[in-house]
This record gives structure tokens, C-alpha cells and sequence, in this order.
């Protein structure tokens, strides 16, 4: 049996296919499906659609343009009780060293304080999570030093 990377109720994640490194997410095990802020969502031709990823809350200037195809719409009950149709898309998330293909519905999260939530179809499998720790999974990547010359 493989063993599960243990995480906290919160914790830094990758988004690596569209170049998102280090967005704050919580780990919620309520929420089947995952959801990520997004704004000025677009449907393009040939079943994709086109968002901008606002990476930072108050760094607004830290955004990313994405265009994906969509992998279904649903009606999703948000985190208030009201139900809304939402664009589900694929990517790629890497959490405390796990890589997995997971599905985002996209969402505006501008009032909530995580810019994603990472719900229990996600996480199934390869994942603990200890609600007493956060933070606790994400591998910084390495600094590289600068060469130096040599008097």
C-alpha cells in the first residue's frame, strides 16, 4: 500500500500547467469538487474558455491569463446554499510533492480569503489531512546561488 503525504487545512499549491506557483488554498474535505478565483471568464469557441487567475489578493497586479477546455458544466451549491452553473476545467495540481490531473470549477472567490479550494475528490487517495497543522506539505523550490568570481 502506498502512503498518503500528510497535509494541513491549508496549504501553498501548484498549478504548473499555466504557470501558477505557490497560491494559497484550503483544504476543505466538506466539498466534493475544488474551486479556484477566476475573473472575466470567456467562453471561446471549440468547448474552451478563457479566465484570468488573480494569484494574490491584495498584489492585484499578480494575475494570470489562462484559456482551457472545458471539461463539463454543472450547478454547484456554493459555500452560501445558492446553486450556480459553473465551467469545470482540467489542470494539472501538485501538492506536497504529489502531481495529480484534477478538475476546478471556476468561481469568483474575491470575498473569500483563499483563492482556492481544494475539495475531497482531489485529495482522495494520496492524501491525510491533519486539521491541526497548515502549510505543512508545500516544497519550496531550491535558491540556486548566485556564482561568484574569483579574485
Amino acid at each position: 500500500m502506498k502512503s498518503k503525504t500528510l497535509i494541513g487545512w491549508s496549504e501553498y499549491v501548484d498549478l504548473p500547467e499555466w504557470g501558477v506557483r505557490g497560491l494559497k488554498a484550503k483544504i476543505d474535505t466538506g466539498a466534493r469538487s475544488s474551486a479556484l478565483h477566476v475573473e472575466d471568464i470567456e467562453p471561446l469557441r471549440g468547448g474552451r474558455v478563457r479566465f484570468v487567475v488573480v494569484v494574490h489578493k491584495e498584489k492585484r497586479d499578480r494575475h494570470l491569463h489562462v484559456e482551457a477546455r472545458v471539461v463539463r458544466r454543472s450547478r454547484v451549491r456554493s459555500s452560501t446554499g445558492h446553486y450556480e452553473n459553473r465551467y469545470f476545467v482540467a489542470t494539472t495540481l501538485r501538492l506536497g510533492g504529489v502531481e495529480r490531473k484534477i478538475e476546478i470549477s471556476l468561481v469568483d472567490r474575491e470575498k473569500m480569503r483563499f483563492r482556492m479550494l481544494i475539495g475531497r475528490t482531489a485529495l482522495a487517495g494520496a492524501f491525510v489531512v491533519d486539521p491541526n497543522k497548515r502549510r505543512s506539505a508545500y516544497k519550496r523550490p531550491k535558491v540556486v546561488p548566485k556564482a561568484r568570481r574569483c579574485p
